[in-house]
């Protein structure tokens, strides 16, 4: 087990209590897709968690004018879905829709990405480059706000202390006159961790560049401006050779490492050419091309978590439309163990445990989630639908070719038919989570595109390689215009 002890206070004040009671012996659990992880790695160790999940004050995205304000639960899809953001502070809707696969930015919090404090989390670039603020809380000391370039003190490092949260995120809008850009390279479309990445926030007096801000993430230890190439651009237009230079004196701010995803040299010589690339986009206004009209959140559920009745020992839950009742021991458990050992569900599958392989996804309050990054507890007074419901999350589905008469199989989902149709299922092994997955999307979008799909799916690995006649399946139920959903 990996923590003896789960808490969940329902207010903000109940939360400052635990957290000045339990102080450096606990830690805040949200979205845990990176709390898990470090637990699963015996990365700093506890015994108790805090979640905040249950607080609903602290789930928002505010426009207060000149500033976006973000609370401590708002995810990457709350920003993502918000046209404010979009609008306002495009590099960073643009790093949040970068970030892992639709099942983690239904749950990953922003404020848990600048908490784990590491240079290769995206949308610390963006911020830093957009000038936004952190607001930290506790008990003891009360509320202070920190800029959120001092926030950080190296690798895995920030400035709060024993006892504290971060209750808000403060991000100054992007004025008309000015233009942002998030890029990222990685290396695969998704569940990719940046090789390096590179936000802009441009300041324009017509066609001159009136102020710069660009900073660089995954080549220092920390999110670092690229001060020589800012002073560079001051006054200058756009033109190729000021791209070329900026790109040149950015690659030369930076102070790279090697390791398993690139070596220093490479990320110097790709870092200049990713500023200059961005630069070339600014200077034509392209900036937000490429972004989609409808993004895949894989999410039909409700905006907030009810509370409901307080966590005591046993979680109360429903599980594909019949209310269940976890045994206390759950509480230590994730909900992918808890799902398949004490509700003894085993068709949602373990891949990889960490949020890399899509095997384990359900459904909880409407969202597709990675339950072996979910905590059992947060299915508190929740709804789960795991592959053993699914069928009957559809009203009806057609006959399978060749059935006659009286040889109807037992009900299934249409996509689930589609699959035997389209001849998808290889071992079989990652179907459960696929389903999941595109069924999700089908209710979120009737009739998907492909590129919908290969979003929808992006976070769900296939060791057969059997893609083609997986994304087949789901087009073939969305060609139908999901009327069967």
């Amino acid at each position: 087990m990996m923590w003896q002890t789960y808490l969940r206070p329902i207010s903000l004040d109940d939360a400052l209590d635990l957290l000045e009671r339990y102080r450096e012996h606990a830690r805040l659990i949200a979205g845990g897709t990176d709390v898990l992880v470090e637990l699963q790695r015996g990365v700093r160790p506890t015994e108790t968690l805090i979640d905040l999940t249950a607080v609903r004050e602290l789930r928002y995205v505010r426009d207060e004018g000149d500033s976006i304000l973000l609370g401590a639960l708002a995810t990457h899809n709350d920003v993502v879905a918000s046209r404010t953001c979009v609008d306002r502070a495009l590099p960073l809707a643009q790093a949040c829709w970068e970030v892992g696969a639709p099942q983690i930015r239904a749950r990953a919090t922003i404020a848990g990405n600048l908490v784990t404090a590491s240079p290769a989390n995206d949308t610390i670039t963006p911020l830093v480059a957009l000038g936004a603020a952190v607001v930290l809380l506790s008990r003891a000391s009360g509320e202070r706000v920190v800029p959120l370039a001092d926030f950080y003190q190296g690798v895995r490092r920030t400035v709060l202390r024993p006892g504290e949260l971060l209750r808000e995120i403060r991000v100054p809008a992007l004025a008309p006159a000015a233009r942002g850009l998030f890029l990222k390279l990685g290396l695969r479309r998704a569940q990719a961790i940046a090789v390096v990445n590179v936000a802009f926030a441009l300041t324009f007096e017509g066609e001159t560049v009136r102020d710069a801000r660009i900073t660089l993430g995954c080549v220092a230890p920390t999110i670092v401006r690229a001060r020589a190439a800012e002073a560079a651009l001051a006054g200058r237009r756009l033109d190729e050779a000021a791209c070329v230079e900026a790109g040149r004196l950015a690659a030369a701010d930076a102070a790279p490492i090697d390791d398993i995803r690139g070596s220093a040299t490479y990320r110097r010589a790709t870092l200049a050419g990713l500023v200059a690339a961005g630069l070339r986009r600014l200077a034509s206004g392209t900036q937000a091309d490429g972004w989609p009209a409808r993004p895949v959140l894989l999410d039909t559920g409700k905006p907030v978590v009810t509370p409901g009745s307080p966590l005591d020992s046993a979680i109360t839950t429903t599980i594909n439309g019949t209310p269940h009742v976890f045994a206390e021991a759950a509480t230590r458990k994730t909900l992918l163990n808890a799902l398949r050992e004490d509700a003894r569900l085993t068709g949602t599958k373990e891949g990889c445990a960490e949020g890399e392989c899509g095997a384990c996804t359900v459904w909880l309050n409407g969202q597709a989630v990675m339950s072996c990054l979910v905590p059992a507890a947060q299915a508190h007074n929740a709804a789960i639908t795991t592959i053993e419901g699914l069928a009957a999350t559809a009203s009806s589905s057609p006959p399978l070719s060749g059935e006659g008469p009286g040889e109807r199989s037992a009900p299934l989902h249409p996509l689930q038919r589609a699959f035997v149709e389209h001849a998808a299922v290889q071992c079989g092994y990652c179907i459960p989570g696929m389903l999941m997955a595109g069924a999700k999307l089908l209710q979120e979008h009737p009739r998907p595109a492909a590129d919908d799909v290969r979003a929808a799916l992006g976070g769900n690995i296939c060791r057969c390689t059997g893609y083609r006649k997986i994304l087949d399946a789901v087009l073939s139920v969305g060609r139908g215009g999901g009327q069967q959903l």
